[in-house]
C-alpha cells in the first residue's frame, strides 16, 4: 500500500468497516452451506428470515451489493454488462438490482433546484409537484408543468449524493488492488472495472450528457413514424437538474398476455396486446428503430429494458433515460455481423477466429478445447431456422465460452451484446415468436453492400495507405536507433520468470536454516555462555549454550515448515515421467 494512501483509509474507515461487515455477513453462507447442521445453518438470516446459506452465490451477491447502496448497485449493473468476465448466471441475476432509495424532501429539492437554475421553482414553473414519483440511486422524478401548459418531468439529484459516491469509489479502488493480489479474483480484472465504473458513474452525475443524448437522438430519428423521444429543455437544465416533455403511455412490462385475458376492460391499457398483429407490428417497429440505431446511426439507447419501452396511444412507442448509451464503430459493426453470419453458415473455424479477435485472449488459452466448444455451440444454433433462431441464447452461449476461457471483450462489446440479449426478451413481452435475427437481415445485406461500395474500398485503402505511408516514415529511425544502442553496448533485454519465486523462496529459507543450524553448534561446542546444566546430568549433558538450544529449535521448527510446503506442493518425490 502506498504512503499517501493512508490518509484517505483513515478519512474512508467508517465505510470500510461498513462494507467488511456486509461482504463477510453473505461471505459466511459459503462455508455454512457445506455444513450438515442445520440449526448452524440457519443462524444467519436476511431481512425476511430466509437463511442465507439457502440462497446461491449469485443471489448473495446481489444482495450484499444492494445493502452496500447506490454505488455499490451501480457496480453490479456495470458487472451485468461483463457476462464475459462474471458469467452470464451472475450477469443475469445483477440486471434485477434495484435500488429504493428514500426521497429527498420537498424543501431539499426546491432548495437544489433554485441552486442550480438560480431562480424559485415557482417562478420556472407554473406548478411543481414535490412528493417524487420515483426515487433511483442518483436521482428522483418530480411532475411539473411549464407556464404554458406543457406537462414534464423533472429529474432531480439527490443531496450529497456527489461526496457518497467520491467516497464509495475510494473504497473501491482500494478493494480492487487488494482482490487485484487474489487468483480467483484477479481474472475479473477488478481495478479495470472499478475505473470503468468510475467513468459510467461521474457520467451519470452530470445530466448534461442525457440532455444532449436527448438532443441528439431526437434529431436523428426525427423521421421514424410513431416514435416517441422526450423533448429537453435546455434553459431549465443544469448537471444536477434535467428538466423534459412528460410521455404518457404503459411499459411494455404491463403489457403480459396473461394480464390482458384477466382484464376485463377491453379499453384499457393492458389489454392492448390482444390484437396479435397490432402487437407484432409495434415489435417490429421497436426492433427497425434498434437495428437503424446500432447499423446506420452507430450510436443506440443502451437500456432497453420493459419499463423503459412505452406504448403510446396503442400503435406508438416511447423511449426514456438516456444515461446509458452505447457507441459502436465500423469495426465492431462488422464483427458482429460476421459472427452471426458464421453462427448461420455453420463455419465453426471462423466463429473460433472471430471470437480470438474481439476479445483478449488470455497467454494460456487452449485453442483446440476453444474450437471444441465453438463448434458445439455452431451445431446448437447452426440449424435453427431464422424465424425462430434463439439470439439471446446464442448471445448468451458466446459470452459463456469466452468466460470459461477467460477472454475478455472491449466494453462496448459487450454492452452491445447486453442489449441485443436485453432487446430480445424486451421484445417477447410484446411478442413471444417474435424473431430479432428476422429484422436484423434487411439491415445486415445494406451492410454488406456499404461494405463492398467503391467509397467504403476507397475509404480502407486510404487509411491503410496513411497506416503504411507513417509506418514507413518511423521505421528506419527505430532501426538506427537500435543499431546505435547495440554499437554503444547500451542494449538492454529484461526476461520475465513466472513461478521461480515459490522455489527461490524455499532456497533462501534452506540456506538460512543450515546457517542458523552451524551457528547454533558452533555456540553449543564452545559453551558460549549463558549455558546450563553446569554439572554433568542425564547422559553426561552438560554446559549446553542457552542460544544454541533455541537456534536448534528454530531451525528444526523452520525445516519441517519447508518439508510440509514442499510436500504440499507435489515436488517433494514425484519421479519425472518426461
Amino acid at each position: 500500500m502506498k504512503i499517501s494512501s493512508i490518509p484517505q483509509l483513515y478519512r474512508n474507515l467508517r465505510r470500510w468497516q461498513e462494507i467488511i461487515a456486509v461482504l463477510r455477513r453473505y461471505g459466511l453462507a459459503d462455508w455454512l452451506s457445506q455444513l450438515k447442521f442445520d440449526f448452524i445453518r440457519d443462524w444467519i438470516k436476511d431481512d425476511q428470515g430466509v437463511p442465507l446459506a439457502s440462497y446461491s452465490r449469485e443471489k448473495r451477491i446481489r444482495l450484499a451489493l444492494t445493502e452496500l447502496g447506490p454505488t455499490f448497485i451501480k457496480l453490479g449493473q456495470v458487472l451485468s454488462l461483463r457476462p464475459d468476465l462474471i458469467g452470464p448466471e451472475l450477469a443475469t441475476e445483477l440486471t434485477s438490482l434495484q435500488s429504493h432509495v428514500p426521497a429527498d424532501s420537498d424543501e431539499t429539492v426546491r432548495e437544489i433546484i433554485a441552486q442550480e437554475l438560480g431562480q424559485p421553482v415557482e417562478e420556472l414553473y407554473a406548478e411543481f409537484n414535490g412528493q417524487a414519483i420515483a426515487s433511483a440511486s442518483i436521482g428522483q422524478v418530480h411532475l411539473a408543468k411549464m407556464r404554458d401548459g406543457t406537462p414534464v418531468v423533472v429529474k432531480v439529484q439527490h443531496a450529497n449524493i456527489h461526496s457518497t459516491v467520491n467516497e464509495d469509489l475510494e473504497v473501491m479502488a482500494g478493494l480492487a488492488t487488494l482482490a487485484s493480489h487474489l487468483p480467483e479474483l484477479e481474472v475479473w480484472k477488478p481495478q479495470v472495472l472499478v475505473e470503468q465504473l468510475s467513468k459510467s458513474l461521474r457520467r451519470e452525475l452530470n445530466f448534461t450528457r442525457e440532455l444532449q443524448n436527448l438532443q441528439v437522438f431526437g434529431r436523428e430519428l426525427e423521421h421514424v413514424d410513431g416514435l416517441l423521444i422526450p423533448q429537453p429543455y435546455p434553459r431549465l437544465s443544469s448537471s444536477r437538474v434535467l428538466t423534459m416533455e412528460l410521455i404518457n403511455g404503459v411499459p411494455v412490462s404491463k403489457l403480459s398476455r396473461k394480464d390482458s385475458r384477466r382484464n376485463t376492460d377491453p379499453g384499457s391499457a393492458e389489454a392492448l396486446d390482444a390484437d396479435a398483429a397490432q402487437v407484432q407490428a409495434l415489435a417490429r417497429r421497436a426492433a427497425e428503430v434498434y437495428m437503424e440505431m446500432i447499423f446506420i446511426n452507430g450510436a443506440y439507447h443502451a437500456d432497453p429494458h420493459p419499463g423503459n419501452i412505452l406504448v403510446v396511444d396503442g400503435n406508438q412507442l416511447g423511449l426514456l433515460d438516456f444515461g446509458m448509451v452505447g457507441r459502436i464503430d465500423d469495426r465492431l459493426r462488422e464483427t458482429i455481423e460476421e459472427m452471426l453470419l458464421a453462427v448461420a453458415s455453420r463455419d465453426a473455424s471462423l466463429l473460433t477466429t472471430l471470437i480470438k479477435r474481439v476479445g483478449n485472449s488470455p497467454p494460456r488459452l487452449d485453442e483446440s478445447i476453444l474450437s471444441i466448444d465453438v463448434a458445439d455451440l455452431v451445431a446448437t444454433y447452426g440449424s435453427q431456422p431464422l424465424e425462430s433462431f434463439d439470439l439471446g441464447g446464442a448471445l448468451n452461449d458466446v459470452t459463456e465460452i469466452m468466460h470459461r476461457h477467460q477472454i475478455s471483450l472491449p466494453p462496448q462489446t459487450s454492452m452491445l451484446i447486453k442489449m441485443l440479449v436485453s432487446l430480445e426478451g424486451t421484445l417477447n413481452q410484446l411478442s413471444p415468436h417474435f424473431s430479432l435475427l428476422e429484422v436484423m437481415q434487411p439491415f445486415f445485406r445494406k451492410m454488406w453492400m456499404r461494405r463492398i461500395s467503391p467509397k467504403r474500398q476507397a475509404k480502407r485503402f486510404r487509411r491503410i495507405y496513411l497506416e503504411l505511408e507513417t509506418l514507413l516514415e518511423t521505421l528506419p529511425g527505430q532501426v538506427s536507433s537500435v543499431m546505435q544502442l547495440i554499437q554503444e553496448g547500451r542494449l538492454d533485454v529484461h526476461l520475465a520468470h513466472k513461478g521461480l519465486s515459490p522455489s527461490v523462496n524455499r532456497m533462501v529459507l534452506g540456506l538460512l536454516i543450515s546457517s542458523v543450524f552451524l551457528g547454533s553448534s558452533l555456540l553449543l561446542a564452545f559453551h558460549v555462555p549463558p549455558v546450563l546444566f553446569l554439572e554433568p546430568g542425564w547422559m553426561g549433558i552438560e554446559r549446553l549454550s542457552l542460544f544454541g538450544l533455541i537456534g536448534y529449535a528454530i531451525s528444526s521448527l523452520a525445516v519441517l515448515r519447508l518439508i510440509r510446503a514442499i510436500n504440499r506442493s507435489g515436488h517433494l518425490d514425484r519421479k519425472d515421467t518426461d
